[in-house]
């Protein structure tokens, strides 16, 4: 890609702030590296647990951006995403971390009349396995590394999408492929795991989706977004069945859990879990109704949530853990 080279990108970058209360700040993603919790958020702050979220400990980031995602391809690799169309990786367990993507062009107009690169945050990151991963983000933004992250390849033309609508969440689909969802309705899937993509033209609901996830069960697609909309396909996205919940505040993040449970967040502190696969839920209002972005099932069974106020660890149910 055209520009300065990633080691000019960093001169105007400096590491996140060492603090106490980066457990306490807002963050907004979490992911399992082997036994151990990473959560990323505000200011580059990257905490990580070994006690089932227990305590926390700061990571070394060379950010302060604000990270808005992570994954783990296993126990040791991973890479965190967020904006500045930021990408870093980790391979000691987010320990410590190492920019690898930096738009080089951050002050240049897309065109003249829209965002500059500056706005364009990626929101979502997802890897094959530890060679080919995807990032993706605001303004159709569509990046793939075929080698770890050393390149990074500004794609965005592969997918259809002349509008440019924000990509918000990309997830794995059990059997069938990948799937690719964001603002104003929009659903793309790939049954070659990135290589191609199909454009969604069926689509259940016309505002924006906020996640995606599948379920241990193959072809099946949960989706869901703004106002408690959620829906469910049991065909890769064929057809849709939307999923009635007692609940009408937006829903932001979620993660599907090794053992099948899916538990999905979101405003005023709303909590929605599924132990079958997405066909029921259940679903409290945390009495704080502090908001929440992300959350993932334990192997204990309780469920780790961050948002606002940081990381936190609920109960099977949502609520305070006993």
């Amino acid at each position: 890609m055209p520009g300065v080279s990633l080691a000019e990108a960093k001169e105007d970058i400096k590491p996140a702030v060492e603090s106490k209360l980066a457990a306490s700040d807002l963050l907004l993603d979490a992911a399992k590296a082997g036994d151990r919790l990473v959560a990323v958020g505000a200011r580059g702050h990257i905490v990580y647990s070994d006690d089932q979220g227990g305590s926390w400990t700061q990571a070394a980031v060379p950010v302060r951006q604000l990270l808005t995602a992570v994954y783990f391809v296993d126990d040791k690799n991973g890479w965190a995403v967020g904006h500045d169309s930021l990408i870093l990786n980790t391979s000691d367990g987010g320990q410590t971390w190492a920019m690898q993507y930096r738009d080089p062009e951050l002050d240049e107009p897309m065109d003249p009349n829209g965002p500059s690169l500056l706005e364009r945050p990626l929101m979502d990151v997802w890897f094959r396995d530890a060679n080919t991963g995807f990032a993706v983000g605001a303004y159709g933004i569509f990046l793939r590394t075929n080698d770890g992250g050393k390149n990074w390849e500004d794609l965005s033309d592969v997918v259809d999408n002349p509008d440019g609508f924000h990509y918000n969440a990309i997830a794995e689909i059990k059997g069938a492929g990948l799937f690719l969802a964001g603002e104003m309705g929009t659903m793309y899937r790939s049954a070659d795991y990135g290589d191609t993509w199909e454009t969604l033209t069926d689509m259940p609901y016309d505002g924006s989706w906020f996640g995606v996830s599948g379920t241990k069960q193959s072809n099946v697609v949960l989706v869901w977004g703004l106002r408690g909309n959620m829906y469910r396909s049991t065909d890769f996205g064929d057809s849709w069945q939307e999923v009635d919940l007692p609940t009408g505040a937006t829903l932001l993040g979620g993660n599907l859990s090794a053992s099948g449970e899916l538990a999905v967040v979101g405003a005023g502190g709303v909590v929605v879990v599924s132990h079958d696969g997405g066909q029921t839920f259940d679903v409290v209002t945390r009495p704080d109704r502090i908001a929440l972005a992300s959350a993932t099932v334990l192997d204990n069974g309780k469920i780790l949530l961050v948002g606002q106020h940081g990381v936190s660890t609920a109960g099977a149910n949502g609520l305070k853990a006993n």
